[in-house]
C-alpha cells in the first residue's frame, strides 16, 4: 500500500462563465401624482372640496324634507277627508232609519185622535198604547229629532212641501196658514219636508161693503 493517505474527493461546482447571479429586484413603487401631491400639498383645496360636498348635502337634505313635509300634509288632509266622508255616510244612515220610522208616529197620532176609549178595559189598552208612543217619541227626541213648528212661518221651500193655497185673512201672502202633515229636522238637516197649506192673502173685498156711489148717497138722502 502507498504511504498517502487518501484524500476524499471533494464536490466541486462547476460554475458557467456567465455573470454571477444577483438578487431579485424590488418591484417598482409609483410614485406620487400630482392630485395626491396637491391633496396633501394644498388644504385650502381640500377644505373647499369638502364645502362643496358640504353644501350638496344640505341641499339634497332640504330636498327630502320639503318632500316629507308635503307628504305627510296630504296623508293628514286624506285622514281628515276619510274620517268627514266615515261621518256623513254614518249620518246619512242614521237619518235614513229615522225617517223609515217617522210613519209609524203618524199612525200613532191619528189613532190617538181617533179613538174614544169608553169603559175600563178599553181604556187600559189605550193607556199601554200611550205608553208605547211615548217610548217611541223618546228614542227619536234622543237622537236628536225635532219638530218643525210651520204654522205662521213664511214659506221656505227647503222646508215645507206647499200642498194647497187658499185665501186668508189671517194670514199674509206666502205664509203657512196649516199643517197637513208633521216636518222633522235632525241637527239641522231636514228628516223630512213639512206637508202644508200657504196662504193667499185676503181675498176680494166683499161688493156689499165697498162705498157707496153719488146715486146712492141721493137716494139715502
Amino acid at each position: 500500500m502507498s504511504g498517502d493517505a487518501s484524500i476524499p474527493e471533494q464536490d466541486q461546482t462547476v460554475v458557467s462563465g456567465d455573470a454571477p447571479a444577483t438578487p431579485e429586484a424590488a418591484p417598482d413603487t409609483p410614485e406620487p401624482t400630482c392630485d395626491q401631491e396637491a391633496g396633501v400639498l394644498d388644504p385650502a383645496a381640500r377644505m373647499q372640496q369638502l364645502e362643496q360636498e358640504l353644501n350638496t348635502l344640505k341641499q339634497e337634505h332640504e330636498t327630502l324634507n320639503s318632500q316629507y313635509v308635503r307628504i305627510a300634509a296630504d296623508f293628514d288632509n286624506f285622514r281628515k277627508r276619510q274620517s268627514r266622508d266615515q261621518d256623513d255616510m254614518r249620518q246619512q244612515l242614521v237619518c235614513s232609519t229615522l225617517t223609515e220610522i217617522l210613519p209609524v208616529v203618524d199612525n200613532f197620532e191619528r189613532a190617538r185622535q181617533q179613538l174614544n176609549p169608553e169603559g175600563e178595559e178599553a181604556q187600559a189598552l189605550h193607556r199601554s198604547y200611550q205608553g208605547l208612543y211615548k217610548q217611541l217619541v223618546d228614542v227619536l227626541k234622543q237622537q236628536g229629532v225635532a219638530r218643525m213648528e210651520v204654522v205662521g212661518q213664511d214659506f221656505d221651500p227647503n222646508l215645507h212641501e206647499a200642498v194647497l193655497r187658499e185665501e186668508s185673512v189671517e194670514f199674509a201672502e206666502d205664509v203657512v196658514c196649516e199643517e197637513l202633515q208633521r216636518g222633522y229636522h235632525r241637527d239641522g238637516r231636514v228628516l223630512r219636508h213639512a206637508m202644508v197649506k200657504v196662504s193667499m192673502g185676503p181675498g176680494p173685498s166683499d161688493p156689499t161693503s165697498a162705498a157707496a156711489t153719488p146715486d146712492q148717497m141721493e137716494e139715502e138722502a
